[in-house]
């Protein structure tokens, strides 16, 4: 129905309501972002966990609700197109971006642990969906059950001097500001605006597309990725601003690995998600950006402003091809 409403309305709304269920979605998953990074700290988990985990879970609630609203309603490219889009906006242009303020220090974990899986992970998408074009609830439950043992590695292994130093760093009697109940109907509300957002975003992409006649996948890679990555963008520079390296990082890469094993996996065990061939190139794509990103990260162990000012270059490079790669000859 709300599909049906947009497409009677004129191309400059539909186009005004994208960018307001850009800024609902940011706003919801900020909210949500906030209640949850509480709980966390107040569980004494050490700042890079934070980031691979809560922070990046939350961040990733944008592309998850876009994802599976797109998945239900059989617009295979949007679902698709937004994770496959989003990961090369947080690589090339969050990462990079974050760069040129200031070269961001990287650290031995990120690189030779949670990198490596990243890059499996993006392999791995390739070769579910280069098959046949279709991401299978089999597929996408194998996906799912990798970053479940994945988390489950994580938090049993992270280092417990850091837990216990920043619990020992809390004044004694310190509580969190606010109480587990009312934490939870914060997060609650700001899942709520997400969802509302994304389904006003997926449906005024589809009519936006249809108007200037344009593939749907182009309109999910560059305008729909680039507003449910807003979160990352906003919690990377503030980390980067804050001096936060590893969260920032471990943010980022977090992210699209909720992104890919996560929210694919999720909207895959809901509903099969088909696409057009173009999305093998884009996935081929998505894995040379995460490669370079992680050379990068080793080479010195900080990411140089001339290296941010590159990924943000390939990144230029990745929509330029896809802009220009419409017709699914691939």
């Amino acid at each position: 129905m709300t599909a049906n409403l947009l497409a009677s309305l004129p191309l400059w709304l539909n186009s005004t309501l994208l960018v307001v269920a850009a800024l609902i979605i940011a706003k919801g998953a900020q909210v949500a972002i906030a209640s949850a990074s509480q709980l966390a700290t107040s569980l004494g988990l050490s700042e890079l966990v934070i980031g691979l985990t809560v922070v990046a879970l939350g961040t990733s609630l944008p592309e998850f609700a876009v994802t599976v609203t797109a998945a239900l309603e059989e617009q295979g490219n949007i679902s698709l197109g937004n994770i496959v889009g989003s990961n090369n906006f947080n690589l090339g242009f969050i990462l990079g971006g974050c760069a040129l303020i200031r070269s961001i220090p990287t650290n031995n974990t990120l690189v030779r642990r949670d990198g490596p899986i990243l890059v499996a992970a993006s392999l791995l998408l390739l070769l579910f969906v280069g098959t046949d074009l279709t991401l299978s609830r089999f597929e996408a439950a194998v996906m799912l059950l990798i970053l479940l043992s994945y988390l489950g590695h994580l938090i049993h292994t992270q280092d417990r001097t850091m837990m216990a130093e920043a619990q020992a760093s809390r004044p004694a009697g310190q509580r969190p500001t606010s109480t587990v109940p009312r934490l939870c109907l914060t997060f609650g509300f700001g899942l709520v605006l997400v969802l509302a957002g994304s389904q006003l975003m997926v449906d005024s992409a589809v009519t936006i597309a249809t108007r200037f006649g344009i593939s749907d996948w182009v309109i999910a890679v560059t305008i729909v990725a680039a507003g449910t990555s807003m979160p990352e963008l906003a919690t990377s520079l503030a980390g980067v601003i804050r001096g936060h390296y590893s969260l920032s990082a471990g943010n980022l890469i977090g992210s699209d690995l909720f992104n890919i094993l996560g929210v694919l996996g999720l909207a895959g065990m809901i509903h099969p998600i088909s696409t057009d061939p173009m999305a093998r190139l884009s996935l081929l794509a998505v894995i040379v950006m995460v490669i370079v990103a992680l050379i990068f990260m080793r080479s010195g162990w900080r990411i140089s402003r001339v290296e941010g000012a590159l990924l943000i270059a390939l990144a230029l490079f990745r929509w330029g091809l896809d802009t220009v790669s419409r017709s699914p000859a691939y």
